[in-house]
Protein backbone atom coordinates (compact mmCIF):
# COMPACT_ATOMS: atom_id res chain seq x y z
CA UNK A 1 0.00 0.00 0.00
CA UNK A 2 1.55 3.32 -0.81
CA UNK A 3 0.47 7.15 0.48
CA UNK A 4 -3.83 7.40 0.52
CA UNK A 5 -4.18 4.02 0.38
CA UNK A 6 -3.00 3.65 -3.26
CA UNK A 7 -1.95 0.01 -4.11
CA UNK A 8 1.15 -1.31 -6.31
CA UNK A 9 0.09 -0.87 -10.24
CA UNK A 10 -1.96 2.36 -9.66
CA UNK A 11 -1.82 5.74 -10.48
CA UNK A 12 1.09 7.72 -8.36
CA UNK A 13 -0.44 9.48 -5.64
CA UNK A 14 0.03 13.06 -4.95
CA UNK A 15 2.08 14.43 -2.92
CA UNK A 16 -0.08 17.20 -1.66
CA UNK A 17 -3.53 17.36 0.83
CA UNK A 18 -5.29 20.34 -0.30
CA UNK A 19 -6.80 19.85 -4.26
CA UNK A 20 -9.00 21.82 -5.83
CA UNK A 21 -11.61 20.95 -7.73
CA UNK A 22 -9.54 21.07 -11.11
CA UNK A 23 -7.71 18.57 -9.55
CA UNK A 24 -10.71 16.12 -8.80
CA UNK A 25 -12.26 16.90 -12.19
CA UNK A 26 -8.92 15.29 -14.07
CA UNK A 27 -9.56 12.15 -12.24
CA UNK A 28 -12.21 10.42 -14.30
CA UNK A 29 -11.04 6.82 -15.56
CA UNK A 30 -9.00 4.11 -14.67
CA UNK A 31 -5.48 5.53 -16.78
CA UNK A 32 -5.90 9.04 -14.61
CA UNK A 33 -7.45 6.67 -11.52
CA UNK A 34 -11.01 7.77 -10.08
CA UNK A 35 -11.39 10.68 -7.11
CA UNK A 36 -14.76 11.52 -5.62
CA UNK A 37 -15.53 13.84 -2.81
CA UNK A 38 -17.39 13.01 0.26
CA UNK A 39 -18.26 15.62 2.53
CA UNK A 40 -15.18 18.31 1.25
CA UNK A 41 -13.05 15.15 1.44
CA UNK A 42 -10.92 14.01 -1.17
CA UNK A 43 -11.17 10.14 -2.00
CA UNK A 44 -9.23 7.97 -4.71
CA UNK A 45 -11.10 4.86 -5.35
CA UNK A 46 -9.26 3.72 -8.41
CA UNK A 47 -8.50 0.31 -6.90
CA UNK A 48 -11.72 0.13 -4.27
CA UNK A 49 -14.27 0.21 -7.29
CA UNK A 50 -13.49 -3.62 -7.34
CA UNK A 51 -14.28 -4.33 -3.60
CA UNK A 52 -17.20 -2.01 -3.47
CA UNK A 53 -20.43 -4.54 -2.59
CA UNK A 54 -22.71 -2.25 -4.29
CA UNK A 55 -20.29 -3.13 -7.48
CA UNK A 56 -17.62 -1.39 -9.35
CA UNK A 57 -19.64 0.78 -11.23
CA UNK A 58 -22.22 2.70 -8.85
CA UNK A 59 -19.25 4.32 -7.30
CA UNK A 60 -17.28 5.11 -10.41
CA UNK A 61 -20.47 7.11 -11.54
CA UNK A 62 -19.48 9.68 -9.16
CA UNK A 63 -15.77 10.27 -10.31
CA UNK A 64 -14.57 13.24 -10.66
CA UNK A 65 -17.93 14.20 -8.62
CA UNK A 66 -19.85 15.29 -5.31
CA UNK A 67 -20.81 11.73 -4.28
CA UNK A 68 -21.75 13.07 -0.32
CA UNK A 69 -25.50 12.69 -1.26
CA UNK A 70 -25.02 9.56 -2.56
CA UNK A 71 -22.86 8.40 0.42
CA UNK A 72 -25.03 9.24 2.65
CA UNK A 73 -28.30 7.65 0.80
CA UNK A 74 -26.72 4.26 0.30
CA UNK A 75 -25.27 3.77 3.55
CA UNK A 76 -27.62 3.62 6.58
CA UNK A 77 -24.37 2.53 8.82
CA UNK A 78 -22.54 5.52 7.97
CA UNK A 79 -19.96 4.38 10.98
CA UNK A 80 -19.03 0.99 10.06
CA UNK A 81 -18.32 2.16 6.16
CA UNK A 82 -16.85 5.44 7.17
CA UNK A 83 -13.64 2.79 8.07
CA UNK A 84 -13.32 2.02 4.95
CA UNK A 85 -12.99 5.45 3.88
CA UNK A 86 -9.54 5.91 5.87
CA UNK A 87 -7.34 3.98 3.53
CA UNK A 88 -8.39 5.53 0.34
CA UNK A 89 -8.72 9.30 1.70
CA UNK A 90 -6.10 11.70 -0.01
CA UNK A 91 -6.65 15.01 1.02
CA UNK A 92 -9.32 18.08 1.30
CA UNK A 93 -10.78 19.98 -1.09
CA UNK A 94 -8.97 23.74 -0.47
CA UNK A 95 -12.78 25.28 -2.08
CA UNK A 96 -16.40 24.39 -1.03
CA UNK A 97 -18.38 22.80 -3.38
CA UNK A 98 -19.21 24.64 -6.66
CA UNK A 99 -22.38 25.22 -6.64
CA UNK A 100 -25.23 28.27 -6.90
CA UNK A 101 -27.80 29.41 -3.97
CA UNK A 102 -30.84 27.57 -5.40
CA UNK A 103 -28.44 24.13 -5.20
CA UNK A 104 -27.05 25.13 -1.89
CA UNK A 105 -30.42 25.91 -0.46
CA UNK A 106 -31.68 22.53 -1.85
CA UNK A 107 -29.44 20.19 -0.62
CA UNK A 108 -29.40 22.14 3.05
CA UNK A 109 -33.42 21.63 3.01
CA UNK A 110 -32.57 17.81 1.85
CA UNK A 111 -30.78 17.31 4.79
CA UNK A 112 -33.34 18.60 6.94
CA UNK A 113 -35.50 16.64 5.56
CA UNK A 114 -33.48 13.92 6.03
CA UNK A 115 -33.02 14.11 9.74
CA UNK A 116 -37.17 14.85 9.92
CA UNK A 117 -37.47 11.26 8.30
CA UNK A 118 -35.08 9.88 10.64
CA UNK A 119 -36.87 11.82 13.94
CA UNK A 120 -40.93 10.44 13.29
CA UNK A 121 -39.14 6.78 12.63
CA UNK A 122 -39.56 6.31 8.90
CA UNK A 123 -36.25 4.22 8.95
CA UNK A 124 -37.01 1.89 11.26
CA UNK A 125 -38.77 -1.46 9.71
CA UNK A 126 -41.56 -3.63 10.90
CA UNK A 127 -40.78 -6.87 11.71
CA UNK A 128 -44.76 -7.72 11.92
CA UNK A 129 -44.54 -6.42 8.05
CA UNK A 130 -41.70 -8.12 6.54
CA UNK A 131 -43.00 -11.39 8.07
CA UNK A 132 -46.30 -11.35 6.41
CA UNK A 133 -44.45 -10.23 3.39
CA UNK A 134 -42.41 -13.17 3.41
CA UNK A 135 -45.04 -15.49 4.67
CA UNK A 136 -47.80 -14.28 1.87
CA UNK A 137 -45.01 -15.30 -1.03
CA UNK A 138 -44.22 -18.50 0.87
CA UNK A 139 -48.13 -19.11 1.06
CA UNK A 140 -48.81 -19.13 -3.01
CA UNK A 141 -45.48 -21.20 -3.32
CA UNK A 142 -47.22 -23.96 -1.60
CA UNK A 143 -50.62 -23.38 -2.96
CA UNK A 144 -49.09 -23.78 -6.53
CA UNK A 145 -48.05 -26.87 -5.75
CA UNK A 146 -50.77 -28.03 -3.75
CA UNK A 147 -53.37 -27.25 -6.20
CA UNK A 148 -51.63 -29.66 -8.61
CA UNK A 149 -50.73 -32.31 -5.97
CA UNK A 150 -54.85 -32.23 -4.95
CA UNK A 151 -56.74 -31.54 -7.86
CA UNK A 152 -54.63 -33.00 -10.87
CA UNK A 153 -53.55 -31.26 -13.85
CA UNK A 154 -56.49 -29.90 -16.14
CA UNK A 155 -56.96 -26.93 -17.34
CA UNK A 156 -58.75 -24.63 -14.68
CA UNK A 157 -55.96 -26.30 -11.61
CA UNK A 158 -52.76 -25.95 -14.41
CA UNK A 159 -54.38 -22.09 -14.58
CA UNK A 160 -55.15 -21.29 -10.61
CA UNK A 161 -51.31 -22.66 -10.26
CA UNK A 162 -49.20 -20.46 -12.45
CA UNK A 163 -51.84 -18.12 -10.79
CA UNK A 164 -50.44 -18.38 -7.87
CA UNK A 165 -46.74 -19.20 -8.71
CA UNK A 166 -46.79 -16.09 -10.95
CA UNK A 167 -47.94 -14.00 -7.51
CA UNK A 168 -45.50 -15.60 -5.58
CA UNK A 169 -42.17 -14.93 -7.83
CA UNK A 170 -43.81 -10.90 -8.44
CA UNK A 171 -44.58 -10.39 -4.65
CA UNK A 172 -41.03 -12.18 -4.13
CA UNK A 173 -39.71 -9.44 -6.62
CA UNK A 174 -40.66 -6.73 -3.97
CA UNK A 175 -39.73 -8.32 -1.19
CA UNK A 176 -36.13 -9.22 -2.45
CA UNK A 177 -35.90 -5.58 -3.04
CA UNK A 178 -36.03 -4.54 0.32
CA UNK A 179 -33.42 -7.21 1.57
CA UNK A 180 -31.33 -5.92 -1.26
CA UNK A 181 -31.58 -2.12 -0.21
CA UNK A 182 -30.95 -2.99 3.07
CA UNK A 183 -33.92 -2.04 4.66
CA UNK A 184 -34.90 -4.84 7.16
CA UNK A 185 -32.26 -5.38 9.02
CA UNK A 186 -29.77 -2.84 11.40
CA UNK A 187 -27.36 -5.87 9.81
CA UNK A 188 -26.36 -5.74 6.22
CA UNK A 189 -25.33 -9.43 6.54
CA UNK A 190 -28.83 -10.59 7.96
CA UNK A 191 -30.15 -8.24 5.03
CA UNK A 192 -27.72 -10.22 2.22
CA UNK A 193 -28.85 -13.75 3.83
CA UNK A 194 -32.06 -13.00 3.20
CA UNK A 195 -31.57 -11.43 -0.22
CA UNK A 196 -29.98 -14.80 -1.07
CA UNK A 197 -32.78 -16.68 0.16
CA UNK A 198 -35.86 -14.57 -1.77
CA UNK A 199 -33.67 -14.07 -4.75
CA UNK A 200 -31.80 -16.97 -5.87
CA UNK A 201 -33.76 -19.65 -4.33
CA UNK A 202 -37.22 -18.61 -4.13
CA UNK A 203 -37.42 -16.80 -7.51
CA UNK A 204 -34.49 -18.49 -8.89
CA UNK A 205 -32.58 -14.89 -10.03
CA UNK A 206 -29.18 -13.50 -9.06
CA UNK A 207 -28.58 -11.49 -6.71
CA UNK A 208 -25.31 -10.30 -7.58
CA UNK A 209 -26.04 -9.44 -11.21
CA UNK A 210 -29.26 -7.38 -9.57
CA UNK A 211 -26.75 -5.59 -7.03
CA UNK A 212 -24.72 -4.42 -9.85
CA UNK A 213 -27.70 -3.02 -11.95
CA UNK A 214 -30.37 -1.80 -9.84
CA UNK A 215 -27.31 0.19 -7.46
CA UNK A 216 -25.71 1.49 -10.80
CA UNK A 217 -29.25 2.38 -11.48
CA UNK A 218 -29.90 4.62 -8.16
CA UNK A 219 -26.57 6.18 -8.10
CA UNK A 220 -27.91 7.71 -11.73
CA UNK A 221 -31.22 7.10 -12.44
CA UNK A 222 -31.98 7.98 -16.43
CA UNK A 223 -28.91 9.37 -17.16
CA UNK A 224 -27.55 8.45 -20.42
CA UNK A 225 -24.58 5.97 -20.35
CA UNK A 226 -24.64 5.54 -16.34
CA UNK A 227 -28.15 3.74 -15.70
CA UNK A 228 -28.12 0.53 -17.45
CA UNK A 229 -32.10 0.52 -17.26
CA UNK A 230 -32.17 3.15 -20.30
CA UNK A 231 -29.61 1.37 -22.16
CA UNK A 232 -31.82 -0.36 -24.38
CA UNK A 233 -30.80 0.95 -27.87
CA UNK A 234 -30.42 -1.99 -29.86
CA UNK A 235 -34.26 -2.66 -29.51
CA UNK A 236 -35.73 0.61 -28.18
CA UNK A 237 -35.06 4.45 -27.62
CA UNK A 238 -35.79 6.78 -24.92
CA UNK A 239 -35.60 9.99 -24.05
CA UNK A 240 -34.60 12.78 -26.56
CA UNK A 241 -31.10 12.33 -26.58
CA UNK A 242 -30.58 8.65 -27.26
CA UNK A 243 -32.94 8.55 -30.20
CA UNK A 244 -30.95 11.43 -32.02
CA UNK A 245 -27.30 9.96 -31.12
CA UNK A 246 -28.61 6.62 -32.44
CA UNK A 247 -30.00 8.23 -35.49
CA UNK A 248 -26.87 10.16 -36.09
CA UNK A 249 -24.30 7.04 -35.93
CA UNK A 250 -26.23 4.23 -37.21
CA UNK A 251 -27.33 4.08 -41.12
CA UNK A 252 -28.96 0.32 -40.24
CA UNK A 253 -31.27 0.17 -37.29
CA UNK A 254 -34.24 -1.13 -36.03
CA UNK A 255 -37.74 0.67 -36.95
CA UNK A 256 -37.76 2.35 -33.77
CA UNK A 257 -40.52 4.86 -35.22
CA UNK A 258 -42.53 1.70 -34.77
CA UNK A 259 -41.31 1.19 -31.12
CA UNK A 260 -44.52 2.05 -29.57
CA UNK A 261 -46.67 -1.07 -31.28
CA UNK A 262 -43.59 -3.79 -31.00
CA UNK A 263 -42.81 -2.96 -27.87
CA UNK A 264 -46.24 -4.86 -26.80
CA UNK A 265 -44.57 -8.09 -28.90
CA UNK A 266 -40.61 -7.91 -27.16
CA UNK A 267 -40.91 -6.02 -24.49
CA UNK A 268 -43.22 -6.99 -21.62
CA UNK A 269 -43.51 -10.62 -22.63
CA UNK A 270 -40.23 -11.52 -23.51
CA UNK A 271 -37.72 -9.51 -20.96
CA UNK A 272 -37.78 -12.25 -18.24
CA UNK A 273 -38.46 -15.52 -20.00
CA UNK A 274 -35.85 -14.68 -22.77
CA UNK A 275 -33.31 -11.55 -22.15
CA UNK A 276 -33.11 -11.73 -17.98
CA UNK A 277 -32.87 -15.35 -17.94
CA UNK A 278 -29.55 -15.50 -20.41
CA UNK A 279 -28.18 -12.85 -18.74
CA UNK A 280 -28.00 -13.84 -14.95
CA UNK A 281 -26.80 -16.81 -15.48
CA UNK A 282 -24.27 -15.40 -17.97
CA UNK A 283 -23.23 -13.04 -15.60
CA UNK A 284 -22.83 -15.05 -12.92
CA UNK A 285 -20.78 -17.30 -15.03
CA UNK A 286 -18.49 -14.56 -16.31
CA UNK A 287 -17.87 -12.96 -13.85
CA UNK A 288 -17.55 -16.50 -11.03
CA UNK A 289 -20.01 -15.73 -8.61
CA UNK A 290 -20.16 -19.62 -7.77
CA UNK A 291 -22.23 -19.39 -4.97
CA UNK A 292 -24.60 -16.74 -6.66
CA UNK A 293 -25.03 -19.42 -9.15
CA UNK A 294 -25.07 -21.85 -6.96
CA UNK A 295 -27.80 -20.89 -4.98
CA UNK A 296 -29.91 -19.55 -7.93
CA UNK A 297 -29.67 -23.29 -9.42
CA UNK A 298 -30.93 -24.75 -6.22
CA UNK A 299 -34.86 -23.18 -7.46
CA UNK A 300 -34.97 -24.67 -10.49
CA UNK A 301 -33.75 -28.17 -9.26
CA UNK A 302 -36.38 -27.72 -6.56
CA UNK A 303 -39.08 -26.72 -9.46
CA UNK A 304 -38.10 -30.12 -11.33
CA UNK A 305 -37.96 -31.88 -8.51
CA UNK A 306 -41.59 -30.84 -7.02
CA UNK A 307 -43.52 -30.71 -10.04
CA UNK A 308 -41.55 -33.31 -13.06
CA UNK A 309 -43.82 -36.12 -11.13
CA UNK A 310 -47.03 -34.20 -12.35
CA UNK A 311 -46.38 -32.39 -15.40
CA UNK A 312 -43.28 -34.25 -16.80
CA UNK A 313 -40.06 -32.37 -17.87
CA UNK A 314 -41.30 -30.84 -20.38
CA UNK A 315 -44.74 -29.78 -19.07
CA UNK A 316 -42.88 -28.43 -15.98
CA UNK A 317 -40.84 -26.33 -18.29
CA UNK A 318 -43.64 -25.08 -19.98
CA UNK A 319 -45.23 -24.13 -16.70
CA UNK A 320 -42.13 -22.01 -15.34
CA UNK A 321 -42.17 -20.24 -19.10
CA UNK A 322 -45.76 -19.29 -18.57
CA UNK A 323 -45.13 -17.88 -14.98
CA UNK A 324 -42.05 -16.05 -16.05
CA UNK A 325 -44.01 -14.41 -19.43
CA UNK A 326 -46.75 -13.39 -16.81
CA UNK A 327 -44.36 -12.04 -14.47
CA UNK A 328 -42.62 -10.08 -16.73
CA UNK A 329 -45.57 -8.29 -18.00
CA UNK A 330 -46.30 -7.29 -14.43
CA UNK A 331 -42.47 -6.29 -13.72
CA UNK A 332 -42.18 -4.28 -16.80
CA UNK A 333 -45.08 -2.09 -16.78
CA UNK A 334 -44.97 -1.80 -12.84
CA UNK A 335 -41.06 -0.84 -13.01
CA UNK A 336 -41.41 1.47 -16.45
CA UNK A 337 -44.02 3.92 -15.48
CA UNK A 338 -42.46 5.22 -13.14
CA UNK A 339 -39.37 6.04 -15.05
CA UNK A 340 -39.60 5.76 -19.10
CA UNK A 341 -42.10 8.88 -19.54
CA UNK A 342 -39.28 11.22 -17.28
CA UNK A 343 -36.46 12.97 -18.35
CA UNK A 344 -33.42 10.76 -19.87
CA UNK A 345 -30.71 12.86 -20.55
CA UNK A 346 -26.86 12.92 -19.96
CA UNK A 347 -24.80 13.59 -16.51
CA UNK A 348 -25.99 16.91 -15.80
CA UNK A 349 -24.38 16.45 -11.75
CA UNK A 350 -27.63 17.59 -10.48
CA UNK A 351 -28.17 17.75 -6.28
CA UNK A 352 -29.61 14.62 -5.29
CA UNK A 353 -33.19 15.75 -5.05
CA UNK A 354 -33.48 17.17 -8.55
CA UNK A 355 -31.53 14.11 -9.91
CA UNK A 356 -34.14 11.86 -8.78
CA UNK A 357 -37.13 13.84 -9.29
CA UNK A 358 -36.79 14.85 -12.77
CA UNK A 359 -36.26 10.72 -13.19
CA UNK A 360 -39.22 9.78 -11.18
CA UNK A 361 -42.93 9.96 -10.47
CA UNK A 362 -45.41 8.56 -8.31
CA UNK A 363 -49.07 6.42 -8.57
CA UNK A 364 -51.76 6.88 -6.40
CA UNK A 365 -51.59 5.19 -3.28
CA UNK A 366 -54.38 2.60 -2.30
CA UNK A 367 -54.38 -0.95 -0.83
CA UNK A 368 -54.03 -2.63 -4.43
CA UNK A 369 -51.78 -0.40 -5.92
CA UNK A 370 -49.22 -0.41 -2.91
CA UNK A 371 -49.82 -4.45 -3.28
CA UNK A 372 -49.53 -4.74 -6.81
CA UNK A 373 -46.06 -2.18 -7.22
CA UNK A 374 -44.75 -3.56 -3.67
CA UNK A 375 -44.60 0.25 -2.55
CA UNK A 376 -43.24 1.17 -5.78
CA UNK A 377 -46.08 3.63 -6.28
CA UNK A 378 -43.72 5.96 -3.92
CA UNK A 379 -40.95 6.28 -6.61
CA UNK A 380 -39.88 9.98 -5.45
CA UNK A 381 -39.71 8.53 -1.92
CA UNK A 382 -37.79 5.53 -2.56
CA UNK A 383 -35.22 7.31 -4.30
CA UNK A 384 -34.63 9.98 -2.03
CA UNK A 385 -34.21 7.21 0.57
CA UNK A 386 -33.29 3.97 -0.82
CA UNK A 387 -32.48 2.33 2.53
CA UNK A 388 -36.47 3.43 3.86
CA UNK A 389 -38.36 0.92 4.73
CA UNK A 390 -41.08 0.68 2.13
CA UNK A 391 -44.16 0.61 4.21
CA UNK A 392 -43.04 3.82 5.82
CA UNK A 393 -42.42 5.68 2.10
CA UNK A 394 -46.37 7.48 2.58
CA UNK A 395 -45.51 9.02 5.70
CA UNK A 396 -42.61 11.05 4.10
CA UNK A 397 -44.33 11.75 0.72
CA UNK A 398 -45.81 14.77 1.96
CA UNK A 399 -43.00 16.87 3.19
CA UNK A 400 -41.32 15.54 0.18
CA UNK A 401 -43.66 17.21 -1.81
CA UNK A 402 -43.74 20.66 0.12
CA UNK A 403 -40.12 20.54 -0.64
CA UNK A 404 -40.41 20.56 -4.12
CA UNK A 405 -42.82 22.68 -4.08
CA UNK A 406 -40.32 25.14 -2.25
CA UNK A 407 -37.91 24.62 -5.19
CA UNK A 408 -39.93 24.32 -7.62
CA UNK A 409 -39.52 21.06 -8.80
CA UNK A 410 -42.07 18.90 -10.19
CA UNK A 411 -43.85 16.41 -7.80
CA UNK A 412 -45.49 14.09 -10.63
CA UNK A 413 -48.07 11.78 -9.11
CA UNK A 414 -50.66 9.54 -11.57
CA UNK A 415 -53.15 7.14 -11.69
CA UNK A 416 -52.07 3.92 -12.38
CA UNK A 417 -53.49 3.51 -15.79
CA UNK A 418 -52.22 6.98 -16.91
CA UNK A 419 -48.42 5.60 -16.16
CA UNK A 420 -49.01 2.93 -18.27
CA UNK A 421 -50.53 5.02 -20.90
CA UNK A 422 -47.74 7.53 -20.65
CA UNK A 423 -44.99 4.40 -21.00
CA UNK A 424 -46.39 4.20 -25.06
CA UNK A 425 -47.19 7.69 -25.87
CA UNK A 426 -43.04 8.49 -24.47
CA UNK A 427 -42.21 5.37 -26.96
CA UNK A 428 -44.50 6.77 -29.76
CA UNK A 429 -42.55 10.45 -28.98
CA UNK A 430 -38.91 9.06 -28.66
CA UNK A 431 -39.54 6.91 -32.00
CA UNK A 432 -41.00 10.36 -33.46
CA UNK A 433 -37.52 12.58 -32.70
CA UNK A 434 -35.44 9.21 -34.16
CA UNK A 435 -37.29 9.36 -37.48
CA UNK A 436 -36.58 13.05 -37.56
CA UNK A 437 -33.41 12.57 -37.18
CA UNK A 438 -32.63 9.39 -39.06
CA UNK A 439 -34.01 11.61 -42.29
CA UNK A 440 -32.04 14.79 -41.27
CA UNK A 441 -28.81 12.49 -40.95
CA UNK A 442 -29.56 9.97 -43.77
CA UNK A 443 -31.30 11.08 -46.74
Amino acid sequence: MGKGGQQVGSPEPPCQTQFNWDDVKKHTSNTNGRWIVIENQVYDITRWVKKHPGGSRVIAHYSGQDATEAFRAFHPNETHVRKFLKPIHLGSLDEEVKEDDKDKSLREDFAVLRKTAEEMGCFKPSVTFYLLNVGHVLMFEVLSYLILSYFGTGWVPLSLAIICHTIMQAQAGWIQHDFGHLSVFKSPRLNRYFHFFIMNMTKGASKHWWNHLHYQHHAKPNVVGKDPDVRLDKVFVLGEEIPEMVAKTRKSSMPFNWQHRYFFIIGPPLLFPLYFQIMMFYHSITRRVWLDLALMTFYYVKMAYLYSPMLGLGGTVLFYMAVRVLESHWFVWVSQSNHIPMEIASDKERPWVALQLHATCNIVKSYFNDWFTGHLNFQIEHHLFPTMPRHNLYKIAPLAESLCKKHNIPYILKTLPGAFSDIVQSLEHSGQVWEHFYNAYHS
